[in-house]
């Protein structure tokens, strides 16, 4: 690249901040636009709050027409006063109708024409049950509100649907409104897909339905349950999750209560817990939704989530208004398949329910560690050992790195005895900053720079995060025994009691994670060898190392309750780790490293100008050390 080049994309960026910051919005703007939307909010709250009332009201008039104390005459004129036409569906008998392939079992109730239940062929939950992500009406519900011409508003959970098709793999639920007019519920699965294609198709209601409806209204709820041994742990990756129609995907709290107003338009709404998801995907988009996550301290469940949304809709139109559900895994490949065959163009990022970290981390999971983690698995190893030879190939990979760590370190360790020389000619704490300019004098002369080692670590700190990230969303691990682990999702509780223990239960939990152990051990084991290693001769910061020491022990305290697929990474990591430091040792002559060390002195290095912020570290010391003398004198005057 030549230099008018690089001036050009220097003024490009000049231009594009300064045009960014001469277009920002005021502040007076910005509360402006706040205001805006914060009514908008509360104008939606209301509406919904209303129909919560109106419909409370209606079940209860309804409740009063049903007696069966009234003549049928009287009951089908206040029926028909209630509901107008939809008031011959509103009686009849609930059925339970499956559909399902190899991968789910789908239950529908003609009661609302809902889906009331879901499971999950192929996965069980930790106590070997058939893995349903809801299974009653108390566990989940949902409903379409609509207004009548006669101005009542109204919803499908009220009514009962008549089944108009079965085969199996569609099932056609119709909401009769009188001769030649309902409205269709459609359900579509596939073999091999857990997607279920969900369509409502109005047809000549335009007489029925309220002229003044632009929208039709859902509300959906489902309680999430405990699917994973580690409670705590999995109620941390349960999140009400949405995408906004031109945005990023977002998440709710999970760790207390919280409700949102979302203005913007929406492609999906996600009830995901740790591995699973219940998805409602709009074909188009919802126009505004507002979203509850409540944490729950049910035994058998961790949060209830709901959502108030609104899809676009007009009494004039017969065109069918199309949803999709997603009951199925968190698994990364998956969900990404979905971008690139059913939902083409729709950019639906679905594979975003998979949390692995922010941007940085994620992309080294996506480009990285997920294509070697699959192709590794694609042989039919054990789990255990893939997770061994993906360790083994981060290792060689950032080998280089690993390699000039160690150099910068004994080059440090070789000059230890001129650095002791040094110490102490200089002694004392007024001295310390001639200590500290003679030992950076000797660096310099030898060519030896102390943040050298510091770079390399520094760089391979995001595959470390980034491997913290993936294990615990990795589905592949769930269920998936190694040793004494029988599942690498979770951790190893061959150690565990049921009596509460101060302190320890509180923050261990009633278990002991050997893996974790393993690794903690191992990592204070390397700590040890390590310092003194890099013991340089240089004094060092007081408490520095039994902070060293420390860090291992609150390793294992926080990482106790984690995978024992990921403490099993960190305990391969560190043990191979100890070995390439013992190999280099071995190989490594420090008595030719010093000679050479030793030959840099003698060479005539051209003389450098000193950069702004050396200048200003130098300008500094000296005057640190000017003050320090002061304070000195002062002392021998009293």
């Amino acid at each position: 690249m030549d230099k008018n080049t690089i001036i050009g994309f220097i003024l490009i960026l000049v231009v594009l901040v300064g045009f960014s910051y001469l277009n920002r919005p005021s502040q007076e703007q910005l509360a402006a636009q706040k205001r805006y939307q914060d009514s908008i909010a509360w104008v939606q709250q209301q509406q919904m709050e209303e129909i919560a009332n109106t419909l409370a009201a209606e079940k209860q008039t309804t409740e009063t027409v049903t007696n069966e104390e009234l003549p049928d005459s009287v009951r089908k004129s206040q029926l028909q006063d209630i509901y107008g036409n939809f008031g011959v569906s509103s009686q009849g008998t609930e059925e339970r109708i499956v559909l399902e392939n190899n991968l789910m079992e789908i239950k529908l109730s003609t009661k609302g024409g809902r889906i009331c239940s879901a499971r999950l062929k192929e996965y069980t939950n930790y106590d070997n049950e058939p893995l349903y992500l809801f299974e009653d009406d108390k566990e989940s519900a949902f409903g379409i509100t609509f207004i009548t011409a006669n101005n009542r508003v109204l919803n499908t959970n009220d009514f009962y649907f008549e089944v108009i098709q079965n085969s199996g793999l569609q099932t056609i639920l119709r909401l009769n409104a009188g001769e030649n007019k309902s409205m269709d519920f459609i359900y579509t699965i596939r073999p091999d897909d857990y997607m279920v294609d969900f369509d409502v198709v109005p047809n000549n209601l335009q007489t029925e339905l309220s002229p003044a409806m632009r929208t039709l209204d859902i509300q959906w709820m489902q309680k999430i349950r405990q699917n994973e041994k580690g409670r705590k742990f999995e109620e941390r990756y349960a999140r009400l999750t949405y995408k906004f129609l031109s945005g990023d995907v977002e998440e709710m709290r999970e760790s207390k209560d919280d409700v949102h107003n979302a203005s913007n338009k929406l492609k999906w709404i996600g009830y995901k817990d740790q591995f699973f998801s219940s998805v409602l995907i709009s074909k188009n988009y919802f126009e505004t939704a507002k979203l509850d996550s409540k944490y729950l301290t049910e035994e058998k469940y961790l949060k209830e989530y709901s959502v108030y949304t609104n899809v676009p809709f007009h009494t004039t139109d017969n065109d069918s208004i199309g949803f999709s559900f997603y009951f199925g895994p968190n698994d990364y490949t998956l969900l990404k398949k979905y971008d690139k065959f059913k939902f083409e163009g729709q950019n639906l990022e679905l594979e975003k329910l998979v949390p692995l970290g922010w941007s940085l981390f994620r992309a080294i999971n996506k480009w990285v560690i997920i294509p070697i983690f699959d192709w590794l698995t694609n042989f039919g190893i054990s789990l255990g050992l893939a997770i061994f030879l993906l360790t083994l190939i981060i290792k060689t990979a950032l080998f280089p790195l690993t390699y000039k760590s160690f150099m910068s370190s004994a080059k440090m360790r070789v000059l230890k005895p001129q650095i002791e020389v040094i110490t102490s000619k200089y002694k004392g704490q007024e001295n310390a900053l001639i200590r500290q300019q003679k030992t950076m004098e000797l660096y310099k002369q030898v060519g030896v720079s102390p943040m050298a080692g510091c770079l390399p670590v520094l760089l391979q700190m995001p595959f470390l995060l980034a491997l913290f990230m993936f294990f615990p969303s990795a589905i592949e691990l769930r269920q998936q025994s190694f040793l004494w682990a029988n599942d690498l999702s979770t951790y190893d509780s061959l150690i565990h009691w049921d009596t509460y223990i101060p302190f320890v239960s509180k923050y261990l939990g009633n278990h002991i994670s050997i893996f974790c152990l393993l690794m903690s051990v191992v990592t204070i084991l390397n700590t040890k060898y390590t310092m003194d290693q890099q013991n340089t001769g240089q004094e060092q910061i007081p408490g520095m190392k039994l902070m060293m020491y420390f860090m291992p022990v609150m390793m294992f305290f926080f990482l106790n309750s984690y995978p024992a697929g990921l403490n099993y990474y960190y305990l391969i990591s560190t043990i191979i780790t100890i070995l390439q430091t013992l190999a280099f040792r071995f190989f490594i002559n420090e008595e030719q490293l010093l000679a050479k060390l030793e030959a840099n002195k003698s060479k005539v290095k051209p003389a450098k100008k000193k950069s702004g912020f050396m200048a200003r570290l130098e300008e500094a010391q000296r005057q640190q050390q000017a003050l320090l003398r002061e304070q000195q004198k002062k002392r021998q005057r009293k």
